[in-house]
């Protein structure tokens, strides 16, 4: 059955969504003709530009979900969720100034690789298989739903061919052309996102009758960005405690985010890289969040909040251009799966293939099993995302977010402190990683699906427990370290007087910009 969009498509449509294709084809060809090697495939052989590292990790970041989420938050409840686009800032920055210049000057692939060549071999293989399953599930399987989803909600497309011929045409990029292909397509990709976006706030803004109208529309605490302690959505203690646990997690330790900071032609170009993602999450209340704000203007009696933006879409959008909002979602796709994608292949090969299977393997051979890596996580994709259609009766995207909460905590904790304290010992990594892993995951059962929230109320905010999580790994790692009799200690002097850290001037120059833009917006919004 053909959903209200779909049935909307006109010759025009269909031409807009054919040219863009070809565009991405040939964007990606052009990226990728030139002779792979292992480095080109994982790194674009270390070419990567400012501008691509910022859009390659903001396309990686963006995914179909934000698309729903945002706009269904926005309609709820204002613009309180842009704290977890605008907080991310303080977070880039420690990527870029602490961890960047330690992983570019360790001269490695992997985040696996970072932390064997401190402890050994034996806390690289759980690192590598700990990222193994986490891409798999939280980028790959998730990431691939939320698209079908997404497919399905705006065209009325079927879940499986559309998971499929999405994966397919993500997996191109990363089969053919690895991280270089996926950054020039990502280029190309964002600011096409950042026009079609632009256009879709304008729209809603033009049947509000304007922002002032908008501000005045809706209520006062919608424009609000710290909420009180007791509220039961967003309490700003949670926010402030436990946001920065997933964030390091996320922005500082995970291969599809950092990937892409590995592959910069030097050191300030990541740095500033990273500061171009901060700069580009600021978008994320006029192009996302205000959707749904509008919406819940236009349409104040929507029966789920999540069809905010298919709401907003099929009512604004004019014909003829509707093809636009298949192109954007075409290119979160690719954006996401494509890069996480390349993140799989990339652990895969060089920390399991060639570490442990085939130390002396080949060029080509080590290309191969990339490639291959991709073919197997296309499939695998698949399968979860179907499986994951399957579960009825769930509130997915909220139930596979909170798990996302509860992976963060032990990589959190063991990259802060290897970090910014040197007394941190193999044994502690080895547990953190193991045993402590397993208890956060277990109180996140626990938590989901055993001691409901909804029924049992000595639960804190779920961001409040990541915290409290966090702070027990972390005195644990603490205490094993101090009591460890025969002591593993990484120490570099090398690495620990390099030169290199310290940051050019302009790179000071744009964060301490940023610093002072987003502690303006903080202040108007609060």
């Amino acid at each position: 059955m053909l959903s209200p969009l779909a049935e909307k498509l006109t010759w025009l449509d269909y031409t807009i969504v054919g040219i863009y294709l070809i565009i991405l084809l040939v964007i990606g060809y052009r990226a990728s003709r030139k002779k792979n090697t292992d480095e080109t495939l994982f790194l674009a052989n270390k070419s990567l530009d400012w501008y691509s590292i910022g859009f390659n990790m903001w396309g990686t970041n963006v995914g179909p979900s934000m698309l729903l989420a945002f706009a269904s938050i926005g309609y709820s409840t204002g613009i309180v969720a842009v704290n977890f686009e605008w907080y991310a800032f303080v977070f880039l920055f420690l990527l870029a100034i602490v961890f960047a210049p330690k992983y570019i000057a360790s001269k490695v692939s992997t985040m696996p690789e970072f932390m064997g060549k401190r402890y050994g071999d034996s806390t690289q293989n759980i690192l590598a298989w700990y990222a193994l399953i986490k891409i798999l599930i939280s980028w790959l399987s998730l990431g691939l739903f939320s698209g079908g989803f997404l497919v399905r909600q705006i065209l009325g497309v079927p879940m499986a061919p559309a998971v499929i011929v999405l994966v397919l045409f993500a997996g191109l990029f990363a089969y053919m052309g690895g991280l270089k292909a996926i950054a020039k397509v990502n280029v190309f990709q964002m600011i096409l996102l950042i026009g079609v976006s632009t256009t879709l706030t304008i729209l809603g803004l033009q049947k509000v009758g304007g922002i002032s109208n908008m501000y005045h529309q809706v209520p006062a605490d919608f424009w609000t960005l710290i909420h009180p302690a007791n509220d039961t959505k967003y309490p700003w203690p949670a926010i402030l405690l436990g946001y920065p646990v997933s964030a390091i997690a996320f922005f500082c330790t995970d291969q599809a985010m950092v990937q892409s900071v590995l592959g910069a032609r030097t050191l300030e170009q990541g740095q500033l890289g990273v500061n171009f993602i901060a700069w580009l999450k600021i978008l994320s209340l006029p192009l996302f969040i205000l959707t749904g704000v509008i919406c819940h203007i236009l349409f104040p009696n929507l029966t789920n909040p999540s069809m905010a933006y298919m709401t907003m879409v099929t009512n604004l959008f004019p014909a003829g251009l509707n093809g636009l909002v298949i192109v954007v979602l075409i290119a979160v796709l690719v954006g996401t799966i494509g890069s996480s994608l390349n993140s799989l292949s990339t652990v895969f090969t060089m920390d399991v293939y060639v570490k442990k299977i085939n130390p002396t393997a080949s060029n080509e051979q080590i290309i191969k099993v990339g490639r291959l890596t991709v073919l197997a996580g296309c499939v695998f994709a698949v399968l979860m995302a179907l499986a994951i259609d399957s579960i009825k009766g769930l509130n997915l995207f909220d139930v596979f977010q909170s798990v996302l909460g509860f992976i963060a905590p032990p990589l959190s904790v063991v990259f802060l402190l290897t970090v910014f304290w040197k007394a941190m010992t193999q044994k502690a990594v080895n547990a953190i990683l193991s045993y402590g892993s397993a208890f956060s995951l277990g109180v996140g059962v626990l938590y989901l699906w055993v001691f409901t929230p909804d029924k049992y109320s000595f639960w804190p905010h779920y961001l409040l427990l990541s915290f409290f999580i966090f702070a027990f790994l972390a005195f644990a790692a603490v205490i094993i370290s101090i009591t460890d009799k025969n002591p593993i200690i990484y120490l570099s002097e090398k690495e620990e007087s390099s030169q290199e850290f310290k940051p050019s001037t302009r790179v000071i120059t744009l964060w301490t910009a940023l610093v002072v833009v987003m502690v303006s917006l903080y202040l108007f919004f609060s």
